[in-house]
């Protein structure tokens, strides 16, 4: 028991750590009554010889201290085990404490296990021996050097804005940027390209490569500025130039932007906007400043899992809007957006204390009717606005139960907060929907059943984000994954469907820190 007692650190006394950890508090502390084991008796078990003294006979002078072990007394496969185990950011200290740690940690079975289990490379990175890169250059000079830049960002490309997920992708770091589907196909996948890559093709340094243009990856540059920022920089811009000039370049970016050619766009005033995008953007030439941005957290109370969704916008085609919970209201964020609503602003608010009963099918046809109820709700939210500015009101009980708004009321006549829990989204349950006469939709194919209805704002604008204002409309639930927003003073139905894909190194390290997030891409554009 000593010699066990000494390799866990405790001394010859008080007998093995891990034995106690294993017994009861009785059992510890009457192992701690017993006398302390001889060490004589330790040596006859282990059949060893007992000390003699100079004439032959016993020894009868105490005992030498045994010596205590130490790390540097362990087999070195044992410390590679150890040494595996640590944090990759820890190792670089442990090598200063002694040559042989310094030896040690040369091994590459070690940093084999960090790169997977911090950055998940799969790949066979034995592979790389016939290069002559090792798996602590790829650490160090790849995954390391460049993790503050993995995860979801926005690019600052004016009102365009953008969606770009870092990952690490075998053995390079790949920026990758999605894209919506082709307008008005809200329910397709996202589309993604490649605006970048970085890999070790050397033990000097990591390779940073320009992917924009169709002529292959060539030199480019990545400068963190800070932790949530940094910037992208092409050397050879002439790569992404074509033979054809900027016109077979214009044609190439419609094909691949809009899956069309500008003849099959009939509508003036979408050609306009479509070059007007095109001219704009392509100035930037894959020289572009990223903002790091969260996924929204989710709570067991929220209506539906908020996330990203593809929303159709008229003749801007579809566009990426996050869709967060804010206690008693939801929020649509513009992850990409356009001259008149730029990236960053919020494109549509929800009331979710103010839950709208749509009329039947029949009426529910008539724009009028619409329009009628949804008014009612803001009169009515217009008049609370009031009485809280004046002071608590007396409560009144509406008739039959219910609010103005259709939504089934708390005593004192105010509509339930969780009156949306009483028909959860996740139900089969459902009333029949259908667009008003007269009201415009990118696409006809939206679901004929919602789930419920709340009142919401949606903000509007002129070109270049003028006079901007909020203006009342409806928000419609109808599965989890997709719902909908009726502009009123627009005449305009959006549809949203849940992007699908899976964005790694995006999650919120808190709420406050998604909170700050939109705050700050708000903010660039307002």
């Amino acid at each position: 028991m000593a010699v066990c007692a000494r390799l866990c650190g405790v001394g010859p006394a008080r007998g093995c750590r891990r034995r106690q950890q294993r017994r009861g508090p009785a059992e510890t502390a009457a192992a701690d009554s017993e006398p302390d084991t001889d060490p004589e008796e330790e040596r006859i078990e282990a059949g060893a010889a007992p000390p003699t003294g100079a004439g032959g006979g016993p020894c009868t002078g105490p005992a030498p201290s045994p010596p205590r072990c130490s790390l540097l007394e362990l087999p070195p496969e044992l410390l590679v085990e150890i040494f595996a185990s640590l944090p990759g950011t820890d190792l670089p200290s442990l090598a200063q404490v002694c040559t042989k740690f310094r030896r040690i940690l040369h091994t590459d079975t070690i940093w084999r296990r960090r790169c997977r289990e911090e950055y998940g490379v799969c790949e066979n990175l034995r592979k790389l021996e016939i290069t002559g890169v090792s798996c602590r250059d790829v650490y160090a000079k790849l995954l390391h050097r460049y993790r503050h830049i993995l995860g979801l960002w926005q690019p600052d490309i004016g009102p365009y804005g953008g969606l770009l997920n870092v990952v690490v992708d075998g053995l390079f770091i790949i920026g990758w940027m999605y894209l919506p589907p082709h307008d008005p196909h809200v329910d397709d996948p996202m589309r993604f390209k490649p605006l970048f890559r970085i890999h070790l093709m050397e033990r000097k340094s990591a390779t940073v490569e320009c992917m924009y243009g169709h002529k292959g990856p060539h030199n480019g540059h990545i400068q963190i500025v800070k932790k949530d920022e940094f910037s992208t920089k092409c050397n050879q811009t002439d790569h992404h130039r074509m033979s054809g000039g900027r016109q077979e370049e214009f044609r190439t970016w419609l094909r691949e932007e809009w899956g069309r050619t500008l003849e099959d766009i009939f509508h003036e005033h979408m050609q306009e906007l479509i070059l007007m995008k095109f001219i704009y953007t392509s100035q930037y030439d894959n020289c572009l400043t990223y903002r790091r941005i969260y996924l929204p957290p989710s709570r067991p109370d929220d209506l539906i899992k908020p996330g990203l969704f593809k929303g159709t916008y008229g003749s801007h085609g579809l566009e990426i809007v996050m869709l967060s919970f804010h206690g008693r209201c939801a929020r649509g964020t513009k992850i990409t957006g356009d001259p008149n609503i730029p990236a960053g602003q919020q494109t549509v608010e929800i009331d979710l204390r103010h839950r709208i009963q749509l009329p039947d099918v029949e009426n529910l046809r008539n724009f009028n009717e619409l329009s009628r109820v949804v008014l009612e709700v803001r009169e009515q939210l217009r008049q609370e606005q009031q009485q809280d500015s004046e002071g608590p009101a007396p409560p009144q009980e509406p008739p039959s139960g219910r609010g103005p708004s259709g939504a089934p009321a708390e005593e004192g006549g105010e509509p339930r907060v969780g009156a949306a829990a009483e028909q959860p989204a996740h139900s089969g349950q459902g009333q029949p929907f259908v667009l008003p006469v007269g009201v415009s939709c990118r696409n006809e194919d939206y679901p004929r059943t919602c789930r419920m209805c709340f009142y919401g704002t949606g903000l509007i604008a002129g070109h270049g984000f003028t006079s901007p204002e909020r203006t009342p409309g409806v928000f419609i639930l109808f599965d989890e994954d997709r719902f909908g927003f009726v502009w009123l003073e627009l005449k305009s139905f959006s549809l949203y469907s849940r992007v699908q894909a899976a964005f790694r190194n995006a999650d919120a390290p808190s709420p406050q820190a998604f909170e700050e997030m939109l705050k700050n891409i708000q903010s660039l554009t307002s």
